[in-house]
């Protein structure tokens, strides 16, 4: 399995030991559980993104109309105002 060196301040490293005492796991695992949340919450906040631009997408008319001040300006011959 692939492996990652991280280097920490010392008291960041005294500060994860700590934790990793209190909750009875190793140093290690605590990092790797850490990490894994993080991609975790990444990856459910990018597909939540890609949901919600689906469904903006896929009622942009509606919300053009319910919403007309937050449209873009259209402006004849390409001039801006």
């Amino acid at each position: 399995m692939p492996a990652l060196n991280v280097e920490f301040s010392d008291r960041e490293l005294e500060d994860l030991r700590q934790i990793a005492k209190e909750r009875g796991t190793s140093m290690k695992a605590l990092v790797r559980e850490a990490a894994a949340a993080d991609i975790a919450r990444h990856r459910a906040l990018q597909e939540g993104a890609e949901a919600f631009r689906r469904f903006f997408a896929s009622h942009a008319d509606e919300f053009a109309a319910a919403f007309p001040e937050d449209e873009p300006h259209r402006h004849s011959e390409g001039r801006v105002a």
